[in-house]
């Protein structure tokens, strides 16, 4: 089923988890997830390029039974058929994949679609596309995606902040150093992917980061 809240109550003011099981320390994204859960993440993408399409969907099976007792948000990155199976909350689209309103049409209305955008020019056509919130990046450079665009940088979040009425959550190269000055231009829900799964102690390094995201010095 849909997520209950809306995308705007989802996006804020916290972090948004994204699994990477090559630079999970030999962790499953299974247990990655746990522990993401545990440490009190609402939101978290499944997101992975390397294992089969079995494989992800039986991952997939067991997240989704996990989020769903946790009250936890549930999206799957790229596969409309995937996040159908597994009656995920929503799914997040590429620029390249299927256009959102065809995904639309395959989902109806209950559930979530996102959008990765790296430009003025996609913010805007994403507004008209009906997706319910976007990506905003990557801010700064990074390699957890091998076909990534070059960063677009904090001028392109600041664009988002004024003129773009979507939810929306920034992505790329966002680490413990630099995440304040990412909150404090505007985005109230920041995407981490190495940072939390290649962290050691997962609870401890989302707890450290929510410290830096509620510093009302920020």
């Amino acid at each position: 089923m849909r997520a209950e809240r809306s995308p705007a109550a989802l996006l804020q003011g916290d972090i948004y988890g994204i699994t990477a099981g090559e630079y999970s320390l030999g962790r499953t994204n299974v247990e990655v997830v746990a522990q993401m859960i545990d440490s009190g993440v609402k939101v978290i993408q499944y997101r992975e390029k390397e294992k089969t399409a079995r494989q992800k969907y039986v991952e997939c099976l067991k997240i989704r039974e996990m989020t769903r007792e946790a009250g936890v948000t549930f999206i799957v990155n790229d596969h409309v058929d995937l996040a159908l199976l597994v009656e995920a909350d929503g799914v997040h689209l590429g620029q390249d994949d299927l256009p959102p309103e065809k995904v639309r049409e395959l989902v109806g209305q209950k559930m979530l679609i996102g959008l990765s955008t790296h430009s003025p020019q996609q913010a805007r056509a994403a507004v008209s596309s009906g997706v319910d919130y976007i990506g905003v990046g990557p801010i700064f450079a990074t390699k957890t995606k091998k076909d990534v665009c070059e960063p677009v940088g904090l001028e392109y979040l600041d664009y988002v902040v004024k003129n773009i009425s979507l939810p929306f959550v920034a992505i790329g190269g966002i680490k413990e150093h630099n995440i304040a000055e990412v909150r404090s231009r505007g985005a109230k829900c920041i995407a981490l992917v190495t940072e939390i799964v290649g962290s050691g102690d997962i609870v401890a390094k989302v707890l450290a980061l929510r410290s830096l995201l509620n510093d009302k010095e920020v």
